[in-house]
This record gives C-alpha cells, structure tokens and sequence, in this order.
C-alpha cells in the first residue's frame, strides 16, 4: 500500500503464483485486498489469506486499528486508509496498489429501524456505505484486477428474510446481491461474488448494548436451524471458498446455519 505509514507487502519468491500449483496452494503468492480489514470478518479474512501464503492490503477508516491489525499479521501485510463514501479516497487508496487477485469489501457503516421511525438520511445509509461504497469500491480496483481475479462483495440474509421492520436495509442487501450478478457479468472472465451471512457473533455485535445482543441472538436461535448465531471464522471460511473455486461467479451464498434456507 502507498500509505505513507505502510508500504505494499513484499513479493515472496517462495510463494510465487508463476511457480506454485494452483490446486495445492490456491492463495500462495497471491495479493489479496480487504476493504474493511482492520477487524471483525474482514480481519479473520485476512488472518486466514496470509497463513495460506497470500499477501494482505487491509483498507479502513481507522488508522490505529489498522496499523495494529497489519502488525499482528506479520510482514506480508500491508495497510491504508480509505473511506469507502469518498470516492477521491477510494481512488487515491487503489492507486497505491499494483495488482488485486482478490478483493474482499465488508466494509460499512449505517444505521437501520423502521421506515415510520427513521430520519431520511439514516433510511439512506446502507445504500451510500454498503452498497455504494462496495460499487465504488470495485469501480475504482477494476484496473487491478488480475485476469483470473475474484471479488466478493458482503450482503447479508435480511435480503431474503427480513428479521425485523427495516425495509431501506433489507432492499440495500438484495441491491448487493442484484450488483453482485450484474457486476460478474460485465467483469467477466474475473469472478464476483456474494457472501450473505446471517447474525454473527463477532465484532460488529459485541459494540452493542448486551441486552439488544443478547435478545438478537435468542430470537436468531429461534428463527435459524442451527439454532445459533455464526463465528467471524465461519463466515470468512465462506469467502476464501469463494476467491478460491475458479468455478464460482455470480453467486451468492448464504452462511447463515440454516436462516433463509437459500
């Protein structure tokens, strides 16, 4: 990464896509790029990405975070600052970056309740930061994008089955899932993806009241036939099977224990 606090990660020869097999190490040499990477699923993601060999660009709003994130995950890691409702930000964070053979967006900030009940603006927010900023986002990496590049861009399974009244944020998902085969068609033979989990038990969560976590989880214990919340580990065991079977494009997948049952 260009960040004048971080450079891009090093190219290891050992791990030299040009001379590795494919099949036995799908993710060695390869450069892999989270948009909202400095924790929750996008850093497990790329927890996971650099122990199969890859290197990491991890993109975020919150430098301190992202620079302690980078530093736990060793010297194939790299970090810059990026606010994804920007799009000079956006850009100035891509031209920084020499080649995507994966991209990864999770990143996004909103709010979500009841159409009678929300502001305007806070009814808005899903689209200007999920799916705005994740069509933006891809936008502005298309030039870096490898040939045999995949992208995965995060929805969720309110798309499908809305758990409670937030109209504005369940149509935002289905948008991304909608983007997600529109985008697979235009970009193709590059591969884009949709994960769409369901209520996790990670970060995103734990930053919230416990009462309203605890109360979200038993009713999602309820209403799932795993009868549990998801991990972070889970959900980002969805996406590296995503950037890694060559034969997935235009998909969504629903990590979600059995929720929209999609």
């Amino acid at each position: 990464m260009t960040s004048s606090h971080s450079p891009v990660p090093a190219s290891d020869p050992a791990c030299d896509p040009a001379t590795t097999p494919p099949a036995a190490a799908p993710l060695a040499g390869r450069d892999v790029v989270i948009v909202g990477g400095g924790s929750g699923i996008g850093l497990e993601v790329a927890r996971r990405a650099v122990a199969a060999g890859a290197r990491v660009v991890l993109g975020g709003r919150n430098e301190d975070k992202l620079a302690a994130a980078a530093q736990s995950l060793g010297d194939r890691a790299g970090w810059g600052a990026v606010d994804t409702t920007d799009k000079e930000s956006l850009a100035r964070f891509f031209d920084g970056i020499e080649r995507i053979d994966h991209l990864f967006t999770p990143a996004a900030s909103y709010r979500v309740g009841p159409m009678l009940e929300l502001s305007d603006g806070d009814a808005e927010s899903p689209f200007v930061s999920k799916f705005w900023g994740q069509y933006h986002a891809v936008k502005y990496a298309a030039p870096r994008l490898t040939e045999n590049a995949s992208v995965v861009l995060m929805s969720g399974a309110a798309s499908v089955r809305p758990p409670a009244a937030a109209p504005a944020y369940v149509a935002c998902n289905a948008a991304i899932e909608g983007l997600g085969r529109g985008l697979a068609v235009e970009l193709a033979p590059v591969r884009v993806n949709v994960v769409s989990p369901g209520t996790v038990d990670g970060n995103l969560w734990a930053q919230r009241p416990a009462e309203v976590r605890e109360a979200s989880f038993a009713q999602y214990g309820r209403d799932s036939l795993l009868h549990r919340p998801g991990t972070e580990r889970e959900i980002a065991e969805a996406v590296l099977f995503l950037f890694t079977n060559t034969f997935m494009t235009g998909s969504v997948l629903y990590p979600d224990g059995g929720y929209a049952l999609r």
